[in-house]
Parts: structure tokens; C-alpha cells; sequence
């Protein structure tokens, strides 16, 4: 039809899924011209959509006024995942300075963690704020592997785990210490439980393709880590949950949609690998996507969780 992309649309697995669009509905292709897109992140009183493109060392920002794209930042410091917090600050995993940092309004940088026990992170990835203020963040090796997405160097710690930053003291946790990669993290709608993809089958032969649930604690500690969903094409790498507990999640073909019960329900097809995506727009119902080259966004009947 009109208007569609040649690789694009949407696809039905289970009838739970023919509720969450509208059958008129296209992917749109918002900018192109990056190498590898990364951590869209949505500010509502501005209207516009932050992302990250890795290799090239920028932050690219998405004007909805305007549709205008610009440099947001550059150096960027590779920066991978972003979120914004409950203040409406920035909050950015940066794999060059192996740190994560959030940016005040008046423009200056904050470091929120550098380090574990004196040793430096290996290149923090994806990141999520709980409601407490708590920042919650996956720490691959992705950055330090070598120089493309970052600069090689050696790891300090010695694993991948997954963190959480008190946002009283600042004191950090290693909450999670039996990932290969930890990659996208992501609440519930209502905290109870927080979901994390573990993208190890990158750089390991039969590694793991999936994402793991745990349920949280009110003491900030995680039990369980079942798997939750084996990705069936690529890898999983950055998700968002809805309000009514969906995962949409980046994959190899686009994205893919579970319902909380585990089961794949359709996909949004992308013609180009997918890494990340957020949630945005007036409603929440506009689902922004960051793939190898390109920005995408499609109209959805969903609403993102203000959550994560």
C-alpha cells in the first residue's frame, strides 16, 4: 500500500495481538545515516526523542515539532543506553568513560557509578530508574572488547552483572552476578518485577538468547531469574513493557511482543536489526525504534508504563 515500507508491518501470532494496533497504522522511517543506533529515550515536556549512535560518539535528537534531527551531543563518550528519571534527567550509560552518569538541567554531568569495590565497570549498556529513585543498570563487555564501540581494555571485575545505585547514599549493588551478558532491563508496570535480557550467545557458542524475570524485593534485592522468553530470531537487546504488562522487545526481525504470560503474540517487522525502543508521544502510544542504521516509530494501541 501507499506509504508502507518495504519490510515492514505487522505480524499476527496469537489474536491477543490484533488489539494492539490498527490495522491502517505504518512504520515510519524518522532519520537514517547512523551505524549503530541505541537508547531512545523520550522527554515530554520538550517533545523530543534522544538516541544514542555508538560508533560515531554522538547523541542524535528527534525534534516531534519539526521532525528536524540534530547532534545532540558529540563527544558523546559512546554512549549506549539512556532513560530519563523522575526529575525528567537524563540518565546514560557511557561504554569510553565505563560509567554511568546523569545530566542536570543546567547542563552539567554527574557521576552516578564508575566503579564496584574500587574497580571499574566493564561498559555499562542499558538502564532503568525504579520509582524510589533507585538507578538500575546491566554492565556487558560489550565497549571494551574493542575499539568500535568504545576503546578495548581489560576487565576489572572479572563477570557481567547487574546493578542498582541507591539513590539516597549512592552506594552501589551487584544485585544479579550469573549473566554471560546482561543486556535491556525493564520493570513490571508496578515494580514487582524486573525482567533482564542476557545477549551472551553474541561472543558464545550456544550462549543465552533470552530474557529472565525476577521478582524485587522492598529491600531492593532480586530472587528468582527464571527465563522468561527465548528469542527466535537475533537476540534480545533492549525492551519496554506496557501498562498491561507486554514486553515489546527488540529482535533480529523487529519487535517482538510477549504477553506477561510468556507467549510471543506478533511482531512489528523492521528491515533492519533492531537494538532498542521507548515508548512516547502524548499517550505513550507511539512506539520509537532504534535500529542498525535507522529511527523508526509506529502508532500503537499500547501504552508504555511510565515505568523503566
Amino acid at each position: 500500500m501507499f506509504g508502507e515500507i518495504e519490510g515492514t508491518g505487522f505480524e499476527v501470532l496469537d489474536p491477543r495481538f490484533a488489539s494492539c494496533f490498527v490495522g491502517h497504522a505504518r512504520v515510519e522511517r524518522l532519520w537514517t545515516g547512523g551505524r549503530w543506533h541505541e537508547g531512545p529515550a523520550w522527554f515530554a515536556p520538550g517533545r523530543y526523542l534522544l538516541w544514542s549512535d555508538i560508533p560515531n560518539n554522538r547523541m542524535m535528537r528527534w525534534d516531534e515539532t519539526s521532525g528536524a534531527v540534530s547532534v545532540f551531543r558529540q563527544p558523546a563518550n559512546n554512549s549506549n543506553g539512556n532513560t530519563v528519571d523522575r526529575q525528567g534527567r537524563l540518565v546514560t550509560c557511557e561504554h569510553l568513560t565505563r560509567r554511568v552518569t546523569r545530566t542536570e538541567f543546567d547542563g552539567s554531568v554527574t557521576i552516578v557509578a564508575d566503579r564496584f569495590e574500587g574497580k571499574r565497570f566493564n561498559s555499562p549498556n542499558d538502564v532503568v530508574v525504579s520509582s524510589d529513585g533507585a538507578i538500575w543498570f546491566t554492565d556487558p563487555s560489550y565497549g571494551i572488547m574493542h575499539d568500535y564501540e568504545g576503546e578495548y581494555g581489560e576487565q576489572e571485575i572479572g563477570g557481567c552483572h547487574v546493578y542498582r545505585a541507591d539513590p539516597a547514599s549512592g552506594e552501589v549493588a551487584r544485585v544479579a552476578d550469573d549473566f554471560a551478558k546482561p543486556n535491556g532491563l525493564a520493570f513490571a508496570p508496578n515494580e514487582t518485577l524486573l525482567y533482564v535480557a542476557d545477549t551472551g550467545a553474541s561472543h558464545l557458542a550456544d550462549g543465552p538468547r533470552h530474557i529472565r524475570r525476577f521478582k524485587v524485593g522492598n529491600d531492593g534485592r532480586l530472587s528468582g531469574g527464571e527465563v522468561f522468553a527465548e528469542c527466535t530470531n537475533g537476540l534480545f537487546d533492549g525492551f519496554r513493557v506496557d501498562i498491561k504488562g507486554r514486553l515489546w522487545c527488540s529482535a533480529g526481525d523487529g519487535v517482538h511482543c510477549y504477553d506477561p504470560d510468556g507467549t510471543l503474540i506478533g511482531k512489528v517487522h523492521i528491515p533492519e536489526g533492531v537494538s532498542n525502543l521507548t515508548f512516547g508521544g502524548a499517550r505513550r502510544n507511539q512506539l520509537f525504534i532504534t535500529a542498525t542504521t535507522s529511527l523508526y516509530a509506529v502508532y500503537v494501541t499500547a501504552n508504555g508504563s511510565t515505568l523503566g
